[in-house]
């Protein structure tokens, strides 16, 4: 399952950046049709930086996304090799200026995330990680939706799932250990956050 063409962030976005080609709009589901629906990695990297965007910030939108990462991460848990979504979610769309411009505010970044990325303690990779990969992002967007209420409260949330896809795009094992590190913080900043 872990299986992706693309082995760092800017291969990534450069698939991404396809999706609808031609189109004034892009769907979620020309999205994971871009990047695969066998791709469990750059589909959270997408998601996450999706929400790392403004779009994160209009209303339902994280709520939304967080969904997409337990339906995914859900069917990833229970051996499903192809993923399958409804067709009410795969059909919301947004304009492609905006969903092109969200992707250019990560381009900055990726140059100097992919630097640090490469394959190390691959042994995670052989056993059960993606399985647990995929229960750590169920948890972990379980939390986004009561963070909702305030504006990207949820940043500790979306690195965790981000970490979690850049692992397994680039079989990084170290990486894995800080996604791990990050969904471990979650609890507390809800906590800080709502109480």
């Amino acid at each position: 399952m872990a299986e992706d063409t693309a082995r760092d962030l800017r291969g990534v976005l450069d698939r991404v950046e396809k999706a609808g080609d031609g189109e004034d709009q892009v769907n979620v589901g020309e999205i994971l049709e871009t990047v695969g629906q066998r791709s469990f990695g750059p589909i959270l990297i997408v998601i996450s930086l999706i929400a790392f965007t403004p779009l994160g910030a209009v209303p339902g939108v994280p709520t939304l996304l967080a969904t997409l990462v337990v339906l995914i991460a859900g069917q990833i848990l229970f051996g499903v090799r192809h993923f399958r979504l409804p067709q009410a979610i795969l059909r919301r769309h947004m304009e492609r200026e905006k969903f092109t411009r969200s992707l250019g505010f990560t381009r900055k970044a990726a140059r100097a995330v992919d630097a640090i990325l490469k394959p190390r303690l691959s042994w995670l990779f052989s056993g059960p990680y993606v399985r647990v990969a995929a229960l750590g992002c169920i948890l972990v967007a379980l939390t986004v939706p009561p963070l909702e209420v305030v504006p990207f409260a949820g940043t500790v949330s979306w690195a965790a799932i981000a970490a979690f896809g850049l692992a397994l795009v680039a079989h990084d094992g170290l990486f894995a250990i800080v996604a791990l590190g990050f969904a471990a913080t979650t609890p507390y900043v809800i906590w800080t956050t709502l109480f």
